[in-house]
């Protein structure tokens, strides 16, 4: 039988550590316990908020609904051939999924070591980092449908990937995922072109790295630059890194001949947000209870006590003065509540 509890405390569940409440609170262990919870028709007209890891999200008031957490817990890979498919449970923590195929040395997920999350929101979000992208080694995710009770699979040309984007934001409150494929290889195709991966290699003298040596210097560059949530209250990047038009970029890079940019694909251009966000001076920059992180001026954090609304705030300042100084509009990643 489903525990539905009352006036929950979610600062344990996010990890910006936001001290904000949910009416409803219950927690899912098992796929058919959807199924029982809607079966009851006050949750379908209840305002909902699904959370895995709640490592994107700023909460900035109490919510007076049911927050359903999703805590399936399950990993199994079959090999065909060169070809391996890995199926993980929602409320697998990403990492140790990641950490599950490099042990098996199962290729495509080591240059995402250590971001933050669930396996099950890593679609939502097209998570990515240092070159490669969820989509990249997507295969299938299975998701239920609240408003119908039935349980649908959903194929790469389904989520409809973007930067950060899938339909699963589209369609929000719609579908909650409750496992995902991915499509992984046993021959290695190793990606050290982004960050600082080929330096950090050359400073360990590694020239030809396997999968675990580029799942270790991710880690290590990703814990030089990003603050530990169980340290420090974060959410990782806060922003997105704007992509723009060459013909919207070329007047930018005359002015700032520095500015940090990469190809965006189809004639685009991808701008560092960081890197603007730290032209502006706020890199470090402490207000209030909260700031930036002084490795990185992209992450927002929570020194202790912050509301949701002052996290809020200091985001907007900072959108503001990136857009006075450079004319280009940063959008949040982080969803906000």
């Amino acid at each position: 039988m489903l525990q539905i509890h009352q006036n929950v405390s979610l600062k344990n569940f996010n990890t910006f550590g936001i001290d904000a409440s949910a009416r409803y609170f219950v927690e899912i262990a098992h796929e058919d316990e959807l199924t029982e919870l809607f079966l009851d028709p006050q949750w379908k007209t209840t305002e909902r908020l699904v959370l895995g890891g709640g490592s994107n999200l700023l909460l900035t008031q109490d919510f007076d609904g049911l927050v359903i957490r999703m805590n399936i817990r399950s990993i199994e890979h079959r090999i065909n051939h060169n070809e391996v498919f890995v199926e993980a449970g929602a409320g697998e923590v990403w990492n140790d999924f990641v950490n599950y195929c490099v042990g098996w040395q199962f290729a495509g997920v080591e240059n995402m070591s250590l971001i933050p999350g669930s396996v099950g929101a890593s679609p939502i979000q097209n998570i990515g980092a240092y070159g490669v992208e969820l989509k990249d080694v997507f295969d299938t995710c299975r998701a239920f449908e609240i408003a119908t009770g039935e349980f649908k699979t959903f194929t790469k040309a389904d989520c409809r990937f973007g930067y950060r984007e899938s339909v699963f934001k589209q369609k929000k409150g719609e579908y909650i995922i409750v496992s995902v494929k991915f499509t992984l290889s046993l021959t290695p195709n190793i990606n050290t072109r982004y960050g600082a991966i080929e330096q950090e290699l050359a400073n360990r003298g590694i020239s030809n790295p396997t999968i675990k040596d580029i799942s270790q210097v991710v880690s290590h560059i990703r814990v030089s630059k990003l603050p530990d949530p169980s340290t420090i209250g974060n959410a990782g990047s806060f922003f997105k890194n704007p992509v723009i038009t060459a013909d919207a970029f070329n007047p930018i890079q005359n002015k700032y001949p520095d500015i940090v940019n990469f190809p965006g694909g189809d004639g685009l251009v991808k701008l560092a947000a960081g890197w603007m966000i730290e032209q502006c001076g706020w890199k470090g920059k402490v207000v209030g209870h909260t700031g930036t992180w002084k490795n990185q001026a992209l992450v927002l954090v929570n020194h202790g006590g912050a509301t949701g609304q002052e996290v809020y705030a200091l985001s907007s300042q900072i959108i503001d003065s990136v857009y006075s100084k450079f004319g280009v509009m940063l959008e949040r990643e982080v969803n906000i509540l």
